[in-house]
């Protein structure tokens, strides 16, 4: 298998090309074009699963599967401008922000990660996504990703819309910026704390602000 990513940054376009037997997963309505004897499967990765992905991570209950029958190649796009990276697992695990999980191959497993009761009040959900077993992860954002190195010992404090996604072993919590005042009309409020050593993947555009700016625009 071999993939690049092109027209980047800002749109950006994964394309991967197949082998006979191999095959790659991604969310629908991700895929653009298909060149050569590729098979397309619809699942759900076990009923359970994406029954979770479904109601609580606000994801489709269903993945679709691209398998090759010989050589060919698949271009896939994320719905929202900005920037691929690619996330390697090794017998680990990743969360990862509903939104920003675009596809993935090798050995892998996506379902969901709890947040608390915190992360309902942060962002109206409790869980985010979980990647884990081993293959390559395509995570996509708005804006551009930027990866952060916490070293020991020091604490980031990250806006929960601008996180993308870090290893699930990381520690972290889910806490507040201010006092209730500024929960409400300060645009600042629950946040995630994270604590090094750690990496984090963020992205420097954020959808709910920039729908609120649409929106003065549609009132009547």
């Amino acid at each position: 298998m071999e993939w690049r990513i092109d027209k980047g940054p800002a749109f950006p376009v994964l394309k991967v090309k197949l082998d006979m037997g191999e095959s790659v997963t991604a969310e629908p309505g991700a895929m653009m074009l298909i060149r050569g004897p590729i098979e397309v499967e619809t699942k759900s990765g076990g009923l359970l699963k994406g029954l979770l992905r479904s109601i609580a991570g606000g994801e489709s209950f269903f993945l679709n599967t691209y398998r090759a029958r010989g050589p060919g190649e698949i271009w896939l796009v994320p719905p929202i401008p900005g920037d691929i990276e690619a996330v390697e697992l090794r017998g680990d695990e990743w969360i990862i922000q509903d939104s920003s999980y675009l596809a993935h191959t090798g050995r892998v497993d996506v379902s969901v990660a709890w947040r608390g009761l915190r992360g309902l009040l942060a962002e109206g959900e409790l869980v985010w996504l979980k990647a884990s077993g081993v293959g390559t992860v395509w995570v996509n954002a708005y804006g551009a990703l930027e990866k952060v190195e916490i070293p020991p010992g020091e604490r980031v404090i990250i806006d929960n819309f601008h996180f993308v996604a870090m290893p699930a072993s990381t520690r972290y919590r889910i806490t507040k910026v201010g006092g209730l005042k500024t929960l409400v009309f300060g645009g600042e409020g629950l946040v995630v704390e994270v604590e090094g050593p750690a990496e984090v993947l963020v992205q420097t555009r954020i959808m709910p602000e920039f729908v609120r700016i649409l929106r003065r625009f549609f009132r009547g």
